[in-house]
């Protein structure tokens, strides 16, 4: 049972590290298939950034947030502190 367990332990992290390199970053692929260079990947970044954050811009109530708060919560989400 300790065996079963422990597989499946394993087997949750490893699926997690898998899904986890799902980055703005490895997602800048144009339509050919190629990675995004110079003004399309910087563009492409800010748009996936401020896309990821705006999700994750929650209050501790559970509603999103709005006004001033939203807008501090962007910029420090988008600087990546």
């Amino acid at each position: 049972m300790k065996r079963i367990f422990l597989a499946a332990i394993i087997a949750t992290f490893a699926a997690g590290s898998a899904f986890a390199d799902d980055t703005c970053d490895s997602k800048a692929v144009g339509k050919d298939g190629k990675p995004l260079a110079g003004a399309a990947k910087t563009s492409f970044m800010k748009k996936c950034m401020a896309d990821s954050c705006a999700t994750k811009a929650v209050g501790s109530d559970g509603k999103q947030l709005a006004g001033a708060a939203k807008a501090s919560f962007m910029k420090k989400c988008e600087s990546g502190t």
